[in-house]
């Protein structure tokens, strides 16, 4: 268990590691031969004890009888943590969505669904965020006399641009959905995923509030608060308190919910219809 918690710590800490490394290196700054040696031999000693404790993970999934993949997987679970594999796989989802978002398509809405998109109070300010990254990046590329500074910066800024792209296109293109029988999917991007069965729903109303906090918020009473924009516009009491897990891999338990959607009486009324449908079948 030491080696798998070692592991765990290095694997955190490596990649920050290592892309200060490079950025200064790339930036022209001079770092003594030694420091330079002992911090590869330091990522290599990481590497080298992650590769060591998988494969001991690894074969000992085979030894209990898993298959490859499944011993794998089992074995990177254990080592990486929880949040820094959500982040990736954010990160995956939200660069997927800029095609989604291209090409006009969206994300787990089947025919007969009902999307209800929630983007319209934070367009403005993710253009403006995009807009102001952008002009930055233009003026730093005219005041930045150093060529290996300036190539740094540009890499930097043009990530960022395209991430704030892809967060933007990951909401668009993941709308909240409510299925034929009144069940409701509640979504933020490739952050947040909620799933609310139809007979989990007790009521649901329109109810515009304007919360303070984070984006994914849980109340003392145990009302779970997704919030966009500094706004929720719709409440939904649940018949039984619900699991559901944190952007980050942490869970919890909501006993309601309430979310922001543009157009929250058209959600309403499609929760109700399709609930209403269900019973009279």
């Amino acid at each position: 268990m030491s080696g798998v918690r070692a592991a765990r710590l290095a694997v955190a800490a490596v990649i920050p590691a290592e892309l200060l490394l490079v950025l200064c290196l790339a930036s022209g700054m001079r770092i003594p031969p030694w420091a330079a040696v002992a911090a590869e031999t330091a990522v290599l000693g990481v590497l080298v004890l992650e590769a060591w404790v998988l494969r001991g993970l690894y074969a000992a999934g085979r030894a209990r009888g898993a298959g490859r993949g499944p011993a794998l997987r089992g074995a990177v679970r254990t080592v990486v943590p929880v949040q820094v594999r959500r982040l990736l796989v954010h990160e995956l989802r939200a660069g997927a969505s800029l095609a989604l978002w291209i090409t006009r398509r969206r994300h787990g809405v089947g025919a007969g669904e009902h999307a209800a998109p929630y983007t319209g109070p934070q367009t403005a300010m993710m253009y403006g965020f995009v807009f102001v990254s952008v002009i930055e990046t233009i003026a730093l590329s005219v005041l930045i006399p150093w060529p290996a500074v300036h190539r740094v910066v540009l890499v930097i800024d043009v990530y960022g641009v395209l991430l704030m792209l892809a967060l933007h296109a990951a909401c668009v293109t993941r709308p909240h959905v409510v299925s034929a029988d009144g069940s409701l999917r509640v979504r933020y991007g490739a952050l947040f995923d909620l799933r609310v069965p139809a007979d989990a729903i007790a009521s649901v109303r329109v109810d515009r509030r304007y919360p303070e906090g984070r984006l994914v918020r849980l109340g003392e009473d145990g009302v779970l608060d997704l919030i966009v924009g500094s706004q929720t516009t719709v409440t939904v009491e649940l018949a039984r308190p619900l699991p559901f897990v944190r952007p980050l891999g942490a869970w919890g338990e909501a006993c309601g919910l309430r979310f922001h959607a543009d157009d929250p009486a058209a959600l309403v009324a499609a929760v109700r219809a399709g609930r209403e449908a269900a019973t009279a079948r």
